[in-house]
């Protein structure tokens, strides 16, 4: 044929309604193995070529990789998204962006949807209940980030570094009375680790611990600040930047301004709107710049299985 088929043509030759072969292009599981049979080889014998946005749905000859978030109004992943798409964009790829929100069953779909469409390769930000053997079908072109595993190349954040440093930043302060506020254990990272760091600095310094655990919101560490905060509390070591939110909310209420408040995140705002507020920052942006190049390298059959751990800075 001379002129140029359009998916309403290989409809027509296919006997099908458009729509069908849309989905067909799409890698719909929903359409019957006989179907998709048909239409793929009119496709095949015409020579019909997809639109570009086509092409981009399944992951076809433009270059397409997944990207699963834990949640999409997280400011640390989001630093760390926005680097990767810098990376990802400069080397040719679209990004399909999709959000786990914590969920097990909700991130193995996306896996799914995302190997039905042919991406060329995932990366995701793992959570304590992420079933990582899910990624071995993907047959190295996977990368995590925020977990240690040697199922895939993994990026990770040093989660004891960034709460000892901000303890032996408040220490070179000559400030001891120091408590914590953190996010449940259930959380092996965020919640687990940095206790630990906090509990462990405690009984290697020869104090007293004094800590409250909870949700990862601002709300969470507001109602906690009341558990923690004594007549000599000298500061208050948050977890994240967004229990420090909560917790300097709180002290202005208590008129107790004076108490030194950390967060882990590195939000430089944070820092320029309250003087006595100071984040660790574990290498967000970083982490995000290094997955995107290390899943390009993958895909490229240039690199083995990789294992980073972030170091933290000091903002």
């Amino acid at each position: 044929m001379s002129k140029k088929l359009t998916i309403l043509d290989i409809a027509k030759l296919s006997g099908v309604g458009k729509s069908t072969v849309s989905r067909v292009l799409t890698n719909d599981p929903k359409v019957k193995p006989a179907t998709r049979a048909k239409v793929e080889q009119v496709i095949q014998e015409s020579g019909y070529v997809p639109s570009k946005s086509a092409q981009a749905m399944r992951g076809g000859s433009q270059k397409v990789v997944g990207v699963i978030i834990s949640r999409l109004d997280s400011p640390s992943e989001n630093r760390a998204v926005g680097s990767m798409l810098n990376t990802l964009y400069a080397a040719g790829y679209d990004v399909v962006i999709m959000e786990s929100q914590f969920d097990r069953s909700k991130t193995n779909e996306h896996l799914e949807v995302l190997k039905k469409r042919n991406v060329d390769g995932v990366i995701v930000f793992g959570f304590s209940d992420f079933d990582i053997e899910r990624l071995k079908s993907w047959q190295n072109k996977s990368v995590v980030i925020a977990m240690d595993t040697d199922v895939v190349s993994s990026i990770n954040y040093d989660n004891r570094g960034v709460i000892t440093q901000a303890l032996d930043h408040l220490e070179q302060q000559s400030l001891t009375d120091i408590a914590f506020i953190g996010v449940d254990p259930s959380d092996r990272t965020t919640g687990q680790l940095r206790l630990d760091a906090y509990l462990e600095w405690c009984q290697h310094k020869a104090l007293t611990p004094c800590y409250q655990t909870g949700h990862l919101d601002h709300e969470s560490a507001y109602a906690l600040v009341d558990k923690v905060l004594k007549a000599g509390t000298q500061a208050i070591v948050c977890a994240s930047d967004t229990l420090a939110l909560g917790v300097i909310k709180r002290l202005q209420e208590l008129d107790r301004e004076e108490v030194i408040v950390t967060g882990v995140g590195g939000n430089e705002l944070l820092s320029f709107l309250f003087p006595n507020v100071f984040s660790i920052d574990p290498g967000y942006a970083t982490a995000g710049e290094r997955a995107a190049n290390l899943l390009i390298s993958h895909i490229n059959g240039e690199s083995e299985l990789v294992h980073i751990t972030q170091r933290p800075v000091l903002h």
